[in-house]
């Protein structure tokens, strides 16, 4: 203690003898504000400026107004596309189905691909080959993933289209809704498999191996184990993967249904997106298509912060 006192007492002593204290001298140390770190962020910000500011702002003003088919004159209406939209049976038609879809979209692909990441992560010979091949899927775009799945239920030479028949389903998704939101489902969930697979496979590989080798002296039976203690530790990558893949039902199916389905039967596949887009671009009901789009905004943003403020609660990192 001693000993730390006359430190102190020394360097007081050269401070004021020399004239520079320490808060002095942290003064004089200054760091020059340079332009060239705005001048790298500009483009970014442009970009969401022009792309997702803009047009956000446009929906927004444009829900408001009535125009004509042509794009010639429009009136201020209030709130009448609002009470159009929300008093209309196909937007609560797409409404539910874009809620049961994304659930199952989400459910089902997280489900599939934590248990291939399980397994594959287990494997000895041929893992990078393995793995390959599980992350395949990834590289193909929505549409493709769209075309691919409409040539397999083609009903003239689709291989899934006669294998469900020959088993006596009478399956037809052109004429029925249950079988098209099966199709749309199935093509949405082999798509989004790959990269749900990537992450949690990534997030087993970084559970310490002590971990797992200390469960395994505790507990001997492997699916207790993997509830008790793999599971807790990929709760932060099972949080962001429902997040990713919630969002990812919402708005990238667009092209899966698209190609497929066109929202057909009767609008039965059509989700709010699409909605959107028969609506605004092939209906030409440009304040009414706005309109929905606010109100879709609105619930992922309403969605967003209730999977923020309640659910991760839970989630320990």
């Amino acid at each position: 203690t001693s000993l730390t006192g006359r430190l102190q007492t020394a360097a007081l002593f050269f401070d004021s003898w020399t004239g520079l204290g320490v808060a002095s001298a942290m003064k004089r140390v200054q760091f020059g504000h340079s332009p060239v770190p705005y001048f790298f962020v500009a483009p970014q910000i442009l970009i969401i400026a022009i792309f997702f500011l803009w047009p956000a702002a446009q929906a927004v003003y444009q829900s408001f107004l009535l125009e004509d088919a042509f794009g010639m004159s429009s009136q201020f209406v209030w709130f009448r596309n609002f009470e159009d939209v929300l008093s209309s049976s196909s937007w609560l038609k797409s409404a539910i189905f874009t809620a049961v879809f994304s659930f199952l979209v989400a459910f089902i692909s997280i489900a599939i691909s934590l248990f291939l990441a399980v397994r594959a992560d287990e494997v000895i010979r041929g893992a990078k080959s393995y793995k390959t091949l599980l992350m395949w899927g990834y590289a193909v775009a929505p549409p493709v993933a769209g075309l691919l799945g409409n040539m397999l239920f083609n009903p003239l030479m689709g291989d899934l289209y006669k294998l469900f028949n020959s088993f006596g389903f009478e399956f037809n998704h052109i004429q029925n809704a249950n079988d098209a939101a099966f199709v749309v489902t199935l093509i949405a969930v082999w798509k989004q498999v790959s990269v749900n697979f990537i992450f949690f496979l990534s997030g087993l590989q970084g559970i310490p191996k002590s971990v797992t080798e200390a469960a395994t002296l505790d507990c001997k039976s492997a699916e207790r184990r993997f509830w008790t203690i793999t599971f807790p530790l990929l709760a932060p990558t099972t949080f962001f993967l429902m997040v990713i893949n919630l969002t990812y039902a919402f708005f990238e199916t667009f092209g899966i249904i698209d190609v497929s389905t066109k929202g057909s039967p009767g609008g039965a596949t059509a989700t709010l997106v699409y909605k959107v887009y028969v609506d605004g671009f092939l209906g030409a009901d440009m304040g009414g298509s706005s309109a929905q789009s606010v109100l879709l905004m609105i619930m992922v943003s309403v969605l967003t912060v209730f999977q923020f403020r309640f659910i991760e609660r839970k989630v320990h990192y």
